[in-house]
C-alpha cells in the first residue's frame, strides 16, 4: 500500500525547500553584485571620465572608472609609448588588459595567473612580485607583441591571442572600442579628455618625491629635468593652504604635433597626471591654456600656459 505521509512532515519538506530556493536566490544576487564589482573596479568607479572630443576617438563615447584603473591604464599606456610603441599597441594592450582584469592589478586568476594581464610565473612570464608590478607586466605585454609580425595591422583579437593565447579569444573584441578611447586620451592624442574627481581629503598625502618616482617608473629617468630645476619658486615654504610645489616636466622633448596646435607628449603626461590624482595627492594640472583642478575638472587659464611644460601641483 502506498504510505501515506503526515501532514506535519509535508509541511516540513515544503519549508525546506522554500529555504533553499530562498538561499538559491541570495546567492544569485550576491553573485551579481560581486560580478558588477569585479567589472567596474568596485566603490569609486565612476570617480575618472574618458571623452572623445570631436567624434574621431570612438564617435562620442564615454568611458567611467574607478581611481585604480585610470592609474593603471595610465601607467600602461606609458610604459607603451615610452619603449616607442604606437597608439594601436596600446589599444591593444588595454583591451588585454580590460579582458583579463577589468584593469585591476589582481592577485589571483586561473591557476597561477596574476596581475593585470593575468600573466602565469609557471609559463615564464617572471615572479610572482614582478607580474604584480604594472610597470613590468606591461613592459612583458609590449615586449611580446612587437614580435608578433605586423601586429599593428592584425585585427586586435588576432594580435593579443598572439601574445595572451587565451581560452577566449573573441573577448577582447567587446573592449576594443573603450580600448581606442582610452588610447586616444592618455597617448596625448585627444587634448583635456580624462577627467578625475578624488576625495578632496586625498590632497597633499603624495608628496613632490612621489610624484617624481612615479613619473620615472612609467616613462623613465629623462622624464624630468634635475630636481634643482623642476620645482618653481612655490616649493620654499608656502602659506597654509596655498599651493605646496610645481613640478615642470618639460613636453617639448620628442614633440608630437597634436590636435589645435598642442602637443601630444605634453597632453600625454597631463592626462597621466589627473589619472594618478588620488593616488599622488595631485591637485592641479596645467598644460597649453588648460587647467584642471580637483574637484573642477578642466577649464581654459587666464593666463595661458606654454608648451614646453606640463605643470603639476600639490596643496596641502
Amino acid at each position: 500500500m502506498p504510505r501515506t505521509v503526515a501532514p506535519a512532515r509535508r509541511h516540513t519538506a515544503r519549508s525546506r525547500r522554500l529555504r533553499i530556493v530562498a538561499a538559491f536566490a541570495v546567492l544569485v544576487a550576491v553573485a551579481g553584485y560581486l560580478t558588477v564589482q569585479y567589472v567596474t573596479g568596485g566603490k569609486g568607479s565612476d570617480q575618472c571620465t574618458v571623452e572623445s572630443a570631436d567624434g574621431s576617438a570612438g564617435e562620442g563615447r564615454t568611458y567611467r572608472m574607478s581611481s585604480e584603473q585610470a592609474v593603471n591604464a595610465a601607467t600602461i599606456s606609458a610604459v607603451g609609448t615610452t619603449r616607442g610603441m604606437p597608439e594601436r599597441a596600446v589599444t591593444i594592450a588595454l583591451a588585454t588588459a580590460l579582458q583579463e582584469s577589468g584593469l585591476r592589478n589582481i592577485e589571483h586568476g586561473d591557476r597561477d595567473s596574476l596581475g593585470l594581464f593575468q600573466q602565469r610565473p609557471s609559463q615564464g612570464w617572471g615572479t610572482e612580485k614582478q607580474i604584480l608590478d604594472p610597470v613590468y607586466s606591461a613592459g612583458k605585454f609590449y615586449q611580446h607583441l612587437a614580435e608578433v609580425p605586423g601586429y599593428s595591422r592584425l585585427p586586435l583579437t588576432v594580435a593579443a591571442q598572439r601574445v595572451q593565447r587565451s581560452g577566449f579569444p573573441q573577448a577582447y573584441a567587446k573592449h576594443e572600442p573603450d580600448a581606442a578611447l582610452l588610447a586616444a586620451a592618455l597617448t596625448g592624442r585627444t587634448p583635456a579628455a580624462l577627467n578625475c574627481e578624488p576625495p578632496r581629503s586625498t590632497a597633499g598625502t603624495g608628496g613632490m618625491a612621489k610624484v617624481r618616482a612615479a613619473l620615472v617608473r612609467s616613462f623613465g629617468k629623462d622624464v624630468l629635468p634635475s630636481e634643482k630645476a623642476a620645482d618653481g619658486p612655490d616649493t620654499a615654504s608656502p602659506p597654509a593652504g596655498a599651493t605646496a610645489g610645481v613640478l615642470s616636466v618639460p613636453a617639448d622633448t620628442a614633440l608630437r604635433s597634436g590636435k589645435g596646435g598642442s602637443g601630444q607628449r605634453g597632453w600625454e603626461l597631463a592626462h597621466w597626471a589627473v589619472a594618478q590624482s588620488e593616488a599622488l595627492g595631485i591637485d592641479e594640472v596645467a598644460y597649453a591654456g588648460k587647467k584642471w583642478e580637483s574637484g573642477s575638472g578642466w577649464r581654459t587659464e587666464r593666463k595661458e600656459s606654454g608648451t614646453s611644460a606640463v605643470r603639476i601641483g600639490l596643496v596641502q
